[in-house]
């Protein structure tokens, strides 16, 4: 049994056996907080999604005995594949770029033309006032572990619960779009499973949508993005153009309000990352660049504020 460097909170193993290899996924031991290490609802939405045509590892069972290994645990499938930590994808060819990004867009709105009701995860959470709710949220936990003023982040808060767009229809909402939660085909440009489910519900699909997206947004530097690059040379699309084919493919026009989605993505990460400078202040951190990480907060919330105020 071997334990992968990422997943921490929730620790994670690979098992090799003579009938194939697995992923082991596990609570932590000790005490935990209410509703955290929600391994149980994974799980849940893993076995859900199988019936669907959204890529995702096959699970085999569920343990919640901690007598068992400690703490419960469940199984799924090894799968096979590239894991890409940067946005940029070095190392390939402009092509291979194009595919890559193309296959990501298929796979997030495959995602979410689900229907929750149709895969029996219609109680998965509570779609109503998602937005609301979620602004409420981060802004309390922003204020928590707020330290010197940001103006930016003042802005946002005030503009955000000013500017909530239409409910949409809830759908399965990842939470997490990273490209580094997505396994691809080891030689074909295909999303061939979505990792990290954690912070799953049933929530606005567009805003779990421009968080993925937001990258276009952001620097290099900032958030491993790519608004100072030379896209068209490197085969990445435009923001409109992917934005575009999201839209075709989820059986959208458009997304009207896509400044508030991007606006409150952009808000979202920096209450997260001054969260993360406040722990390192307090020496609470586990991460030896938590305040290099946590100083980032301010410059995206900036980012996050001229959208928003369109200056």
């Amino acid at each position: 049994m071997e334990k992968f460097g990422f997943g921490q909170s929730n620790p994670t193993y690979r098992v090799r056996s003579e009938a194939g290899d697995f992923v082991l996924r596990r609570k932590p031991f000790g005490e935990l907080l209410p509703k955290a290490h929600a391994i149980e609802r994974e799980f849940q939405v893993l076995h859900a999604l199988a019936q669907s045509d959204v890529p995702v590892p096959r699970v085999h069972a569920l343990c919640e005995d901690p007598q068992v290994l400690g703490a419960a645990f469940y199984v799924m499938d090894f799968v096979d594949g590239r894991i890409f930590y940067d946005q940029r994808l070095p190392g390939l060819s402009a092509h291979q770029r194009a595919e890559i990004f193309d296959a990501m867009n298929v796979a997030v709105s495959s995602l979410h033309n689900v229907d929750p009701l149709s895969v029996g995860l219609d109680s998965f959470g509570r779609s109503d006032g998602f937005l609301e709710r979620q602004v409420s949220l981060w802004t309390r936990q922003y204020r928590a572990s707020e330290g010197a003023r940001c103006e930016a982040m003042d802005e946002l808060i005030a503009w955000l619960p000013e500017n909530l767009p239409t409910p949409q229809t809830g759908r399965i909402f990842h939470g997490d779009l990273r490209l580094d939660n997505m396994i691809f085909h080891p030689t074909e440009p295909r999303v061939v499973a979505f990792l990290d489910w954690e912070l799953s519900t049933l929530g606005d699909p567009l805003a779990d949508f421009a968080y993925h997206a937001m990258v276009w947004r952001v620097g290099a530097e900032l958030f491993r993005g790519f608004a100072d690059l030379d896209r068209a040379a490197m085969g990445i699309p435009e923001e409109s153009e992917y934005v575009q084919r999201y839209c075709k493919r989820t059986g959208r026009s458009g997304i009207p309000h896509w400044d508030f989605y991007l606006a409150f993505s952009l808000f979202r990460v920096a209450a997260i990352l001054q969260g993360v400078w406040k722990r390192a202040q307090l020496g609470q951190a586990s991460a030896e660049d938590a305040e290099v990480v946590g100083a980032k907060a301010r410059p995206l919330a900036q980012i996050g504020a001229r959208i928003a105020l369109g200056t």
